[in-house]
């Protein structure tokens, strides 16, 4: 009898315990995380999406390659972050469809601008009759290049120190470049998203083909050591992690 009292506590507590780990990394309310009821949740009593964020967001589901947007949930925080430094520069690398770089100029004032890096001409297409919808467009200079490119001709350029936010969300192989250089061209206390950085969990123990969450299983561990920034890592969207420039 206690042999058995004592399995089905282990059982018992198993569950809870697989429980506890499937909530605690749920993805995007779009793709991975749509049809978890805590992740809806989420979304149904916090989100508040600007009407042109929402029609851009449905229009980019009918792209095959959707799971690449921005979760609506962390762009919100994004933008959030942006209001509670008084961001009025930002930079984002990998546009895509320009949901987040909607979202981040439209928490800017008037004098705010995003630079937009995206290689695509189909996304760049997509993007900027929305921003003229949502009277942004003004603020939104898409780079339509090699995002280290741009990154360069903005240090040639002395824009060094001279930015309260940058975002990262294209090729993983080379975050760390775009750290780098991301790291001149923010500000002190500006921040610094890296999108990704749990690659649905294959960054845990990555297996030795798999270069992509090598690269960023080697970033952030290096992140986490890096005494240039304070960080916190957050299991939102794809993984999240927030440097702040000291």
């Amino acid at each position: 009898m206690v042999a058995d009292i004592k399995i089905l506590v282990c059982v018992g507590l198993a569950v809870v315990l697989s429980g506890v780990g499937q909530s605690a990394f749920i993805g995007k309310s779009h793709s991975g995380g749509k049809d978890d009821p805590v992740l809806q949740y989420v979304v149904n009593n916090s989100l508040r999406e600007h009407p042109v964020l929402t029609k851009l967001r449905l229009r980019t589901l009918e792209d095959s390659w959707n799971v690449m947007m921005v979760a609506s949930e962390q762009a919100q925080l994004m933008a959030n972050l942006i209001k509670l430094i008084n961001g009025t520069k930002a930079i984002e690398i990998g546009m895509y469809t320009g949901y987040n770089a909607l979202s981040m100029a439209l928490a800017m004032p008037e004098n705010g601008r995003v630079v937009a890096c995206e290689i695509e001409d189909t996304y760049v297409n997509i993007a900027k009759p929305f921003f003229k919808e949502a009277g942004v467009e003004n603020k939104i200079d898409v780079q339509h290049q090699i995002a280290m490119k741009t990154l360069n001709d903005l240090i040639a350029a002395g824009e060094v120190g001279t930015y309260d936010f940058v975002f990262i969300d294209a090729d993983k192989s080379n975050y760390d470049n775009y750290y780098e250089k991301s790291l001149e061209l923010i500000r002190t206390g500006g921040i610094i998203a890296i999108d990704n950085v749990l690659w649905s969990g294959r960054v845990v123990n990555p297996a030795p083909t798999d270069l992509t969450s090598q690269a960023l299983d080697t970033l952030n561990k290096k992140l986490h050591k890096d005494q240039r920034i304070d960080l916190s890592m957050l299991t939102v969207g794809d993984g999240l992690t927030i440097a702040i420039k000291r």
